[in-house]
């Protein structure tokens, strides 16, 4: 039987090995799924009652949950403590809202009654990360369990346990058995789990595997959104709070080590005060904890794992070889095991430097000096991603006519791009398409079904 072994990236340490499940078993979980759906969907209060049931348990149990993230995957233990505190937060905006997203629409037609309803899917797969293990699942699962669907989840390779803790909490909180199964998966558990008797897929993770869920499930006839990667520019114009920007530069570029979609990935900075924003950023960094990351006092843990590591290190040296400058870090820390680096700030960047175009997964913020406003939204957009951009000023008209122009699905003014369960979370262009959160985000897996009630037979129909 095919295993899967997972590793501690902070001591390089074994953890756990795993049994992939066979084929068979991905056939019986959804089988069970599907089982289970036909009484969840119209059992609205028990969906209800679930969802706050399990916002209770992830308050409860945030720390065993967060430590078990933090092993595996090397998040510093206070950031995993935020994303389980986040994910119950989920739980209960959809347990509090998900019946009035989903109430039933009335419209004025020549029918005597015209009405829209929202109904669920089924069975939805959920392939999902490492970077963030809980908040990826439980951000899609919340409103969809509350639509009345069912989720089988294939949790990334390198969290299996996080997922398993997942699955674990429904059953503590004596939940419907069925309505969420986690599988123990490859690569080719993916595919055969788009297979499968399922509905539809929610995907979060890279481009080039992204495209590969997407085109297995357009070939099954199955609904897919696709949340995939990005290269947020981080705008910061000549008239703003220069403290504040250097605050979320810090907290935009370094949170969880830079592993992040929505990360701050490529900073342009008015050249008026380039200077000065470039000073404060550098000197904010350098106090920075790089270490052991169950430590409370650690800001940064290490990257996910050794290919990780040294993609990084490849596009630092990619960067200075041809011809950027390294204001500090730049390299990785060789006090003993664990795949860390330093917290990297680099200038002069070229087009023609991976750090300029491609994601950058890991702590490196380049920096770029613009001219003005227009070369600022010109150099914002020339990218493959539209995931998030983040704009700094103090002039909010011009902070709305900028945010017009930029090409993505997340804006925010004076602030670092962050997630929300009240506002839509998605991008454009190879960032991918669907929206996850809010309420467009539940109505990405419902059926949309039109209902009219007529007294008489339409005349002079001739069209479809």
């Amino acid at each position: 039987m095919a295993t899967i072994t997972t590793t501690n990236p902070a001591t390089e340490e074994k953890i756990s090995t795993f049994t992939v499940v066979t084929n068979n078993q991905i056939k019986q979980a959804v089988d069970d799924a599907r089982n289970a759906f036909n009484s969840w969907k119209a059992a609205d209060e028990e969906r209800k009652n679930t969802l706050h049931a399990m916002s209770e348990y992830l308050k409860k149990n945030s720390e065993t949950l967060a430590k078990v993230a933090t092993n595996e995957m090397g998040k510093v233990i206070k950031e995993s403590k935020s994303e389980v505190e986040k994910c119950a937060w989920a739980m209960e905006f959809y347990a509090d809202n998900g019946q009035i997203f989903l109430q039933e629409e009335t419209l004025n037609t020549d029918a005597r009654k015209s009405t829209i309803k929202f109904e669920p899917l089924g069975v939805i797969a959920s392939i999902m990360p490492w970077n963030f293990p809980y908040w990826q699942a439980l951000r899609f699962a919340a409103p969809s369990l509350m639509a009345g669907n069912v989720v089988v989840l294939k949790p990334a390779s390198a969290t299996l346990q996080s997922g398993i803790e997942i699955e674990n909490a429904f059953k503590e909180i004596d939940a419907k058995k069925g309505i969420f199964h986690t599988l123990i998966g490859n690569s080719d558990s993916a595919t055969t789990l788009i297979d499968s008797d399922i509905n539809a897929v929610t995907f979060t993770g890279s481009e080039k595997a992204g495209a590969k869920v997407g085109k297995r499930a357009s070939a099954n006839l199955k609904k897919c959104v696709l949340e995939l990667g990005g290269s947020d520019p981080f705008i910061i114009l000549d008239d703003a709070d220069i403290d504040k920007a250097t605050d979320g530069a810090v907290k935009g570029r370094f949170i969880n080590c830079g592993q992040s979609c929505i990360a701050s990935k490529r900073f342009f900075v008015s050249k008026e005060v380039a200077e000065e924003f470039t000073e404060k950023f550098i000197h904010k960094t350098e106090k920075l904890v790089v270490g052991d990351p169950l430590s409370e006092n650690s800001d940064l843990g290490p990257l996910v794992n050794k290919d990780a590591l040294d993609r990084i290190s490849e596009m630092v040296q990619d960067a200075k070889k041809k011809g950027c400058n390294v204001l500090t870090g730049g390299e990785q820390l060789h006090d003993g095991k664990g795949y860390f680096y330093k917290p990297t700030i680099l200038t002069d960047i070229k087009d023609n430097m991976d750090v300029a175009s491609e994601e950058t997964f890991g702590p490196i913020a380049p920096i770029t000096i613009i001219e003005d406003e227009d070369e600022a939204i010109r150099l914002a957009n020339d990218s493959k991603y539209g995931l998030g951009a983040s704009i700094w000023t103090e002039n909010l008209k011009t902070a709305e006519v900028l945010s017009d122009k930029i090409e993505s699905g997340i804006v925010s003014v004076n602030n670092v791009v962050v997630s929300d369960p009240r506002i839509p979370f998605g991008g454009i262009k190879n960032s991918g398409f669907g929206r996850e959160l809010s309420r467009y985000g539940m109505l990405e897996f419902v059926s949309v079904k039109s209902i009219r009630f007529y007294d008489d037979l339409v005349s002079h129909h001739y069209v479809e």
